[in-house]
């Protein structure tokens, strides 16, 4: 990276300034960091006696005090924070795909969300309405175009203040709010110089076919077959290793205190009750706790990225960096159940892998940008057998909020192409933070690889080996609308 000497000195400094003021100040501070704290259940801090001294000390004071050292340390994550990319030094950038999901948005609260009535608590007030992408989710989405812009200018992909030529460059959102205003704001910071128009089709707040992530076929063959793939990853206790999740869920939100469980609207948790109904037309239905724990565990994560104090972020309660994770894990693990079976994969996410494919060998294109969700992103990966990952830095490891799924086109000194898959997000540091990324202070990128695909030696793959998986994947629906066709149920 460049720079890196001056960052160090400045770094340096700034810690020795800051030990200086707190020495001055006549206080003494202890604190700890770590990655990733060891502690698993919740850990409130007993209070302590203040000691008699000379120095008069106000009782807010002392409580406040108090209160900041039992508050454990948010993790510290370090500068670069790319896993496994590939040496492209010796390459020329040619080409880039982005599928994007949206940045942080308020809850939802369609659907039977059961995070309104979960808690007896206030949420925090969120800055636009449910579903919408909230003012911290633009910010943060422009600080990632201007990412992007730098980091394609230093490829030369582009150049300075850019202008796209007609073709050179799409932008093409779901017409949901959220994903029409996080490409709005991506292609500011990517784009500031240009006129760039955002693609959406249909009425605000629908659902366009592309970025659907519906069954667009169903037959009793077809759902028989999905059910059997539930079954074998777990059935109804595939949700069995979070019964220590949802416990620190229900204990930091209350849940048994809330409106809804004490009317009886809402259940105990357990992790034997989950069920599923594939239906033609429809998001692949979930019942049980996991869709119920999912909600209030969304919101809650929602809420810890938007809230600067973590402890009024967790409603009084005292979490560590690890227990922010566990809670996070079961909205990971229900995105994965919903859209992360293979059968459904490769029926929902097929419009898009279409669309992928079409942009990623347009040779007048040089960048794309698609936005829509989480599903699809767990859907294109699930399709193209991605080999499984947990990403690092964030509290979310599969799909985290803001992610892009960066397909890149690369060519050697010879026109040979080649391509790498990524995954590009901000840190959770840098979500609550809402910190400066540059090419000197990066978002995180980790490198995703295939089932029975080979890297060469410089961690890329031939280019047409990425074209030949999509194909793969993009075939499947067909492959499955035959092996299941009987009495076939096509959605509109």
């Amino acid at each position: 990276m460049k720079n890196k000497r001056f960052y160090a000195v400045f770094f340096t400094a700034a810690l020795f300034l800051s030990c200086c003021s707190c020495s001055g100040a006549g206080e003494s501070v202890t604190s700890t960091a770590s990655d990733t704290p060891a502690a698993s259940v919740m850990e409130v801090q007993p209070e302590t006696k203040a000691e008699t001294t000379t120095v008069t000390t106000t009782a807010e004071e002392t409580a406040a005090s108090e209160a900041s050292a039992a508050v454990p340390a948010d993790p510290v994550f370090p500068v670069n924070m790319e896993t496994d990319r590939p040496d492209t030094s010796d390459y020329s950038l040619k080409e880039v795909v982005v599928m994007s999901r949206h940045n942080i948005r308020s809850p939802l609260v369609s659907n039977g969300a059961a995070n309104v009535i979960a808690t007896p608590h206030e949420w925090f007030r969120w800055t636009a309405n449910a579903s919408e992408l909230s003012l911290r989710g633009g910010v943060l989405e422009t600080e990632m175009g201007q990412y992007f812009r730098k980091w394609l200018e230093s490829e030369e992909l582009i150049p300075e203040n850019y202008i796209p030529e007609e073709g050179e460059v799409r932008f093409y959102a779901n017409s949901k709010q959220r994903t029409i205003a996080t490409a709005q704001y991506f292609s500011s910071g990517f784009l500031p110089a240009a006129n760039v128009k955002i693609e959406h089709y249909g009425e605000l707040g629908s659902m366009q076919p592309t970025f659907d992530p519906a069954i667009t076929f169903c037959s009793e063959s077809y759902a028989a077959a999905v059910q059997e793939q539930f079954e074998q990853l777990g059935g109804a206790e595939i949700a069995a290793e979070l019964a220590e999740n949802y416990k620190l869920l229900g204990d930091t939100v209350d849940y048994t205190e809330s409106e809804g469980y004490l009317s009886g609207e809402l259940k105990d948790f357990v992790t034997d009750d989950t069920a599923i109904l594939p239906e033609a037309g429809k998001e692949l239905t979930i019942t049980g706790t996991l869709k119920t724990a999912s909600s209030v565990s969304d919101a809650l994560i929602l809420q810890y990225y938007e809230e600067p104090d973590p402890v009024k972020a967790a409603f009084g309660k005292t979490l560590t960096y690890e227990q922010w994770g566990k809670i996070a894990d079961i909205t990971t693990k229900y995105t994965k159940v919903r859209f992360g079976i293979p059968l459904i994969a490769v029926n929902s996410a097929n419009p898009l892998l279409k669309e992928i494919r079409s942009e990623f060998t347009d040779n007048e294109r040089k960048f794309t940008f698609l936005c829509g969700h989480d599903a699809n992103i767990m859907g294109i990966l699930t399709a193209m057998e991605t080999e499984d990952y947990e990403l690092p830095y964030t509290l979310e490891k599969k799909t985290p909020i803001g992610v892009k799924l960066v397909f890149e086109k690369w060519e050697d000194k010879d026109g040979n192409e080649f391509a790498a898959v990524e995954l590009v997000y901000q840190s959770t540091e840098q979500l609550r933070s809402k910190s400066f990324l540059t090419l000197d202070t990066p978002p995180a990128v980790y490198a995703l690889s295939f089932t029975g695909m080979e890297k060469n030696g410089d961690g890329l793959y031939a280019y047409d080996d990425v074209i030949a998986r999509l194909d793969k994947a993009i075939s499947a629906y067909d492959e499955i609308k035959a092996e299941y066709g009987d009495t076939l149920d096509d959605a509109a």
